[in-house]
């Protein structure tokens, strides 16, 4: 749930009014956060996904500098989409020779049983995700019934303010108040999880 309520926060309000950075710097600046969270979440290890995302980023700096503003994020998204990989195929051949090779080094020693690491969650984290769940769950029935659905349709089915406001039939005003107000009692209420 830590990262429900991290995710709660300024990220996902301010993804309408993400505009593309002036500068390369500025851009990655914006980007880093989410591109890590994402690696993390495809190698399921917290140093190649800060590997892979520094990468991701130097080659886009070296490659693509001159490239038009509007062409970065597909860009980055699609080097960092392929460094993922990469990273996801060494590890399957490093199994692969390691077993091959009996598990030993040149100097008879074995060599440490090398597996990937299980993306599964555990019991512990499965009980925790329910609960957090469930939290949130019943922390979103208690939100007035305007708030409730602000936040429903722009933060559980994405759509944009917009497209929220037709979807409510209020102005877009309204739903940014609504959804404000949303995500502040629901902080307010799942405290515990942070």
């Amino acid at each position: 749930m830590n990262s429900l309520a991290g995710t709660l926060d300024s990220d996902l309000l301010a993804t309408d009014a993400r505009a593309v950075p002036a500068t390369l710097d500025a851009f990655l600046a914006d980007v880093e956060r989410r591109a890590f969270r994402l690696a993390e979440l495809q190698l399921g290890h917290r140093e190649d996904a800060l590997d892979a995302v520094q990468d991701a980023m130097l080659r886009l700096v070296k490659h693509y500098r001159d490239k038009p503003a509007q062409e970065w994020t597909p860009l980055f998204w699609g080097i960092l989409r392929r460094r993922i990989v990469d990273l996801q195929r060494r590890r399957k051949v490093r199994s692969i020779v390691v077993g091959w090779l009996g598990g030993r080094d040149a100097d008879g020693e074995d060599l440490p049983a090398w597996e990937p690491p299980d993306p599964s969650p555990g019991p512990l984290q499965r009980l925790h995700d329910s609960q957090s769940w469930g939290d949130l769950s019943a922390a979103v029935q208690r939100l007035p019934q305007r708030q409730r659905e602000a936040f429903l349709l722009r933060m559980l089915e994405g759509l944009d303010v917009a497209q929220t406001a037709q979807a409510m039939g209020c102005s877009e005003g309204s739903v940014k108040t609504h959804l404000s107000r949303a995500m502040h009692h629901l902080r307010d209420q799942l405290e515990d999880w942070r």
